[in-house]
């Protein structure tokens, strides 16, 4: 790999939501790779497409002007890599003359929904013959349907970064939630049913912080501010016993020393002891594991601890980005990332 790597990224970088948006993978991973001294240039794709459409409603219009302005972006920028994410705006024919403009760039695909669902599975399809590689934050024989023989197929886990993640709640004591969840309904969702059974089992003395599902949702700093103030909270996904699944809101947690409670079976044992995590099988041992650790402060306290520093050792933006660089690259891995069996070339 080259010292100082070229990357672009092209995501949803929230422009039009004028500081109310939550910052997701995109730029996570692009403050690793600054972090990795690497230089980058980032493109929005929903934001460019929204900007351009006449009247700011006529989207098949900006989306044409948008890839259109994709392929300049690249070809005056020449990157070594392109890093895109959903980008449902994006065509296949743009990815080819990026390809066509920039000889020898590598254009990846990462996905962070669920595999579960029809719409992710044909978002990750419709890349498989215009992208260099593929990651998704699933892992298990699912990844092997993507793979055309010439691509790379891989499972990435979703990244933290000291600048987003900022706060240690395993240092703190005092709190206005002791129990946070924050998550948008949606079908099929295991979540809801979940927290249903689970309600009229925890402590009343319980304070919980509980946004989206019937009540009003947190975004932007509101999202922040309550996750700075939660004692623990609630990794819990629309689809559980997939291997290694878990949406950005076990960054979220883990990253910022709230002690996290997850479901036992998408086997994330593998990165996370139980001194590191609290693991779930029933509505009604989370209950109990909720008043336990609610009445036991130390040992709440030091699970958190153990687990933030976990998630950021194994999960930096800085790691997860070169292991996928490195593997798109088809060189060596340059150390032992602890997902590489995953990794598929």
């Amino acid at each position: 790999m080259k010292k100082s790597p070229r990357i672009l990224f092209v995501g949803n970088f929230l422009v039009r939501h004028w500081g109310r948006g939550r910052t997701g993978i995109d730029m996570r991973l692009a403050a690793g790779a600054m972090r990795n001294g690497w230089q980058v240039l980032t493109f929005s794709e929903r934001d460019v497409t929204r900007f351009l459409a006449p009247l700011g409603f006529m989207r098949n219009v900006g989306a044409k002007m948008m890839n259109s302005r994709l392929v300049k972006t690249a070809r005056n920028w020449r990157p070594d890599f392109v890093f895109m994410s959903h980008c449902d705006y994006v065509t296949n024919a743009t990815l080819n003359a990026i390809h066509a403009a920039v000889p020898g760039v590598k254009i990846v695909h990462i996905n962070c929904d669920p595999v579960e669902t029809e719409h992710c599975r044909a978002q990750i399809s419709r890349r498989r013959e215009s992208c260099d590689a593929i990651f998704v934050t699933t892992a298990g024989d699912v990844l092997k349907q993507w793979s055309t023989g010439r691509n790379v197929v891989g499972f990435f886990p979703n990244p933290s970064d000291p600048s987003f993640e900022v706060e240690d709640n395993s240092l703190r004591a005092d709190f206005k939630y002791d129990l946070f969840f924050a998550g948008r309904p949606a079908l099929a969702d295991a979540r809801k049913a979940l927290l249903d059974e689970l309600a009229p089992m925890i402590d009343p003395s319980v304070r919980l912080g509980f946004f989206g599902m019937g009540s009003p949702l947190v975004v932007g700093r509101d999202y922040e501010d309550a996750i700075a103030a939660s004692k623990m909270g609630l990794s819990i996904n629309r689809f559980e016993n997939w291997k290694w699944y878990a949406s950005d809101r076990i960054t979220h947690l883990m990253g910022n020393g709230v002690l996290t409670f997850m479901y036992d079976g998408n086997d994330m044992q593998r990165f996370f002891s139980d001194r590191e995590a609290v693991y779930f099988h029933s509505a009604r041992e989370l209950a109990e594991k909720i008043s336990f650790y609610n009445s036991h402060d130390d040992a709440r306290r030091a699970v958190a601890a153990e687990g933030r520093a976990k998630y950021h050792a194994l999960f930096d933006a800085r790691r997860v980005l070169k292991c996928m660089m490195e593997a798109a690259l088809g060189e060596e891995f340059s150390e032992k990332y602890e997902w590489a069996e995953e990794v598929y070339r």
